[in-house]
């Protein structure tokens, strides 16, 4: 089966062509339309040699002939190259609205690039609601495009340690307290004079439990007691750090968990499982389990921090973000999400403050 490379290309202006071109499809067609390599040569403003040295080297590739004539005679193509032409037509027609929407969604983004009034960062997060509202706002109100892919929270600051985005988010307790798994997680990933971290947003996590929360759980060690069926996050999430560090302080062995090894994608899909009757407790957001028409027990006050290179501080887009954030527009719509307030929200904030784990020796004593 042969296999089929598709690529675009960049005009200058002017209107481009809604079909995915091909330059052999358009050779052939020009030697149909003409009956002869010259004809052809001349409809494609390109020299007698070229035309037939391309012919040539197609049916080389392809191993079957694609025109019959001799050259300098009239000449008209061969069965097989009939066959190209209505294979062609038949993928253009059929695939029509799918071109159209390909080609318009490459017109929309890269317009964007065009722009200089319109700033895109790319972000990889921790899924979180807030950062949704800010996608939106910051779009409609400062240009500014977030182009976030949702991951684990270490995930993200891998990517960005690896150059694969400019931002990350992640989410801790606060200040979380020196020998905890939030920092044996952390700490290896974060440098302090490498990586400044950017205040976002304070938010609230716990148990999200059934209407009227039935088994009248109020902590894991009430899940564990009643042997409520609990429902996980997956390894690597900000919010399993959160579980495991909660489950260590309450002296709880993983086994008391029923449902330990079980994990959900994101909020969302364990507030789902809890509403479709399917598990009775999760750890999540208080927004997820208000919008699913859970209830929701708080636990613990966290701060979802966004993170950058400090060689990225300055840039254009990250600086159009910061202002973003410090606006009293965003301040006043996050203050409308359950769950959330702002904590020191577009400021570039101390990492060993937030994240207490680094000790440095003095100048005195080194």
């Amino acid at each position: 089966m042969q296999q089929i490379e598709l690529s675009y290309a960049i005009a200058a202006g002017g209107t481009g062509s809604r079909r995915i071109r091909n330059a052999l499809m358009e050779l052939l067609q020009a030697v149909r339309d003409s009956g002869s390599i010259s004809g052809a040569a001349r409809a494609l403003d390109l020299s007698y040699r070229h035309v037939w040295g391309e012919i040539k080297r197609w049916e080389g590739l392809l191993g079957h002939r694609l025109v019959t004539g001799d050259a300098g005679r009239a000449a008209q193509l061969s069965e097989f190259g009939d066959k190209l032409l209505w294979a062609e037509r038949q993928a253009q027609a059929r695939l029509a609205a799918q071109i159209e929407a390909l080609h318009a969604d490459l017109e929309r983004v890269f317009a964007l690039a065009f722009d200089d009034s319109t700033h895109v960062l790319s972000l990889h997060a921790s899924h979180d609601d807030a950062l949704v509202a800010l996608r939106a706002h910051a779009a409609a109100t400062a240009q500014v495009h977030l182009d976030i892919q949702f991951s684990g929270s270490v995930d993200a600051i891998q990517a960005l340690n690896q150059g694969r985005c400019v931002m990350a988010g992640f989410h801790t307790r606060e200040r979380p307290p020196a020998g905890s798994l939030s920092q044996r997680t952390y700490k290896p990933l974060l440098k302090p004079g490498q990586h400044k971290v950017i205040g976002f947003a304070r938010r609230t996590q716990g148990l999200m439990v059934a209407p009227g929360n039935p088994l009248g759980l109020d902590s894991l060690a009430a899940v564990a007691r009643t042997r409520a069926r609990y429902v996980n996050r997956g390894l690597g999430t900000g919010t399993r750090v959160l579980y495991e560090e909660l489950l260590a302080e309450a002296g709880l062995a993983p086994q008391a968990i029923d449902g330990h090894d079980r994990a959900e994608p994101s909020h969302a899909a364990v507030a789902h499982a809890i509403r479709a009757g399917q598990a009775d407790a999760g750890l999540g957001l208080e927004s997820a389990a208000r919008g699913a028409g859970l209830d929701f027990v708080a636990l613990v006050q966290e701060r979802y921090h966004l993170v950058c290179l400090r060689s990225y501080l300055d840039q254009p887009a990250t600086q159009a973000l910061l202002k973003v954030l410090r606006s009293a527009a965003w301040r006043h719509q996050l203050g409308t999400l359950v769950g959330y307030e702002g904590a020191d929200s577009g400021q570039v904030q101390s990492l060993r403050a937030l994240l207490p784990w680094w000790t440095f020796k003095s100048a005195k004593g080194a």
